[in-house]
């Protein structure tokens, strides 16, 4: 058991630093290329950061365990809006840009209530998965547009790696995010049938949280230096690429049986991306007292799971 909870955590800091290498490798060539930096922001970048939870997903659907690759899109969301934004505003007040409020949070909306849709039947069809990619192809489309339409930018200016070493970090990285993810898995797996906890807890709670883990550091301590507008921005942003991209893909790799994830599951999801509009609508502002309300309805649902499992 001790052995598994450790290789759990080597296989989280793999997937972890193997996403900040390729994404490092992969906006260097990018760079070199001449690529301008919102494509590099809105593309690169953005899937960089959800590599981890895409990879362990995917594997998770490729070794026969499709609670856990959907519990950790639905977890990862639900720590995503009601643990990070909640804590980050609970440290500090945060404003949120009125692009985030207006574009991303409507489109984490829609994702969110589509996975629940789709999830009815208790199958993540290839059909299904070819619906999701699409809307992601479709918010991948209309994000560019709207943000060249804003404003053009020269190509990005950042630290300068050679291409050779650029590529090494982009390789590197793949390697220890399939290592890492393959070794998350496996110990989580075991570790739940060792304790007789289903694989929907754990991908909705261990797996969830710890692929979770770089946007929950970045999102406080963006709060406490006075920039979290962005940062939330990435959390919310995020949500999107879970749903769309990472259940798309794996959908289209590997229909998925789904047994354990409950349409409460499903309604948190959905429920925390409306509170929150809700919240950033008014005064494009998150106040302590909503980071709260936001913090104990999470407290509120990991109560809840464990209830499920005592």
């Amino acid at each position: 058991m001790l052995l598994n909870i450790l290789f759990i955590v080597v296989g989280v800091a793999l997937v972890i630093w193997g996403a900040d290498r390729m994404t490092d490798g992969a906006v260097a060539i990018a760079q070199r290329l001449r690529i301008p930096q919102i494509i590099i922001g809105l593309t690169i970048v953005a899937m960089g950061t959800s590599m981890p939870e895409f990879f362990v997903s995917l594997m998770s659907a490729l070794k026969g365990t499709p609670d856990l690759a959907v519990g950790n899109v639905v977890g990862s969301n639900i720590f995503n809006t009601l643990l990070i934004v909640g804590v980050a505003a609970m440290v500090t007040p945060i404003v949120i840009l009125r692009s985030t409020v207006k574009k991303d949070m409507p489109w984490a909306m829609l994702a969110s209530a589509a996975l629940a849709a789709l999830c009815l039947d208790s199958t993540i069809s290839r059909v299904d998965a070819a619906i999701l990619t699409a809307a992601f192809i479709a918010f991948i489309l209309y994000t560019l547009y709207q943000a060249r339409k804003g404003k053009e930018e020269e190509s990005a200016e950042g630290k300068k790696i050679r291409p050779l070493v650029a590529v090494g970090l982009v390789l590197l990285g793949l390697a220890c995010l399939i290592l890492g993810s393959n070794l998350f898995v496996d110990s989580a797996t075991k570790v739940a049938e060792q304790l007789g906890v289903s694989q929907a807890v754990i991908g909705l709670t261990i797996v969830a949280g710890g692929t979770s883990l770089p946007e929950l550091a970045t999102s406080v301590v963006a709060a406490r230096k006075g920039q979290s507008a962005i940062a939330i921005g990435n959390v919310i942003g995020s949500n999107v690429y879970n749903v769309l991209m990472i259940i798309g893909i794996t959908g289209l790799i590997h229909p998925m049986n789904i047994e354990g994830i409950t349409l409460i599951d499903f309604g948190v999801m959905a429920f925390s991306m409306l509170l929150l509009w809700l919240f950033s609508f008014t005064k494009f502002k998150v106040e302590r007292w909503e980071g709260s309300v936001l913090t104990g309805f999470f407290a509120a649902y990991m109560a809840w799971l464990l209830s499920q499992v005592i």
